[in-house]
């Protein structure tokens, strides 16, 4: 397995997409966090030395982005033919998923690191000195971990579906949106009568606005590791359904 996951780090540190999808993430948050005028999300304009514009702003950034880490992943063994050596190999089908999954996780979190600047800069921006909300910000970089690692348990099974990478990245990115707006959406309509907050429990964006207030909820927790868990075992039925 670990074979396996350093295989698939290779390969994104040897192609353009892991470079590309980092600098266009850094390049984005950056621009609308710092440099663009005027904007809700400009922490100069606003302020106040928080970074919750940056926690709006990058779960619609990694929305696009994961896909498109993920859309390669199966889809690519699928039209090469190269799937069904990986399926010979001493591995279970779990494991190559979870090998899989580890490595675009990681490329994500690399993506993460440098943000941390932000972080530093608002510190020392602040007036007092230092006067900013760490619990919150922890909680949040903790929701948006989370946040990352259910998107990308679905880009992986979106890619097993498929040998169009196109197609893998569509999929992906409307199962996203739906699990990270839609169900809100329909806990509006649902609303009226009682029913709509019910719905919204198993939408992201409620139990990431949760840790994002710094409280660490262990329901909030098991929901994403739940909702990761279940993507990936979608992944593996798929694969294993290449065998029949």
């Amino acid at each position: 397995m670990f074979a396996l996951f350093k295989k698939e780090i290779d390969s994104f540190l040897n192609s353009l997409i892991g470079y590309v999808v980092i600098l266009v993430f850094l390049l984005t948050t950056g621009l609308f966090l710092w440099i663009f005028p005027g904007t809700d999300f400009n922490i100069l304009s606003n302020g106040y030395a928080n970074l919750d514009a940056l926690f709006i702003l990058a779960p619609w950034l990694f929305l696009f982005l994961i896909p498109a880490i993920t859309m390669r992943m199966f889809s690519e063994e699928n039209k090469s033919g190269t799937i069904e050596l990986l399926l010979t190999r001493p591995l279970k089908d779990l494991q190559i998923v979870t090998a899989k999954y580890l490595a675009a996780v990681i490329l994500v979190l690399f993506s993460l690191l440098p943000t941390l600047i932000y972080c530093i800069s608002i510190y020392r921006l602040a007036s007092p000195y230092g006067n900013i909300d760490l619990a919150s910000i922890f909680g949040s970089y903790i929701g948006l971990i989370f946040l990352c690692s259910g998107f990308t348990a679905i880009g992986v099974f979106s890619s097993s579906l498929t040998n169009n990478q196109i197609i893998a990245f569509i999929v992906a990115v409307l199962l996203c949106f739906f699990f990270y707006s839609g169900f809100d959406f329909f806990s509006g309509l649902l609303s009226a009568n009682g029913a709509g907050s019910i719905f919204s429990l198993f939408g992201i964006s409620r139990h990431y606005a949760s840790l994002s207030r710094g409280v660490i909820d262990t329901r909030d927790l098991v929901y994403f590791i739940s909702l990761t868990a279940f993507f990936l075992v979608l992944a593996k039925f798929v694969l294993e359904k290449r065998k029949w």
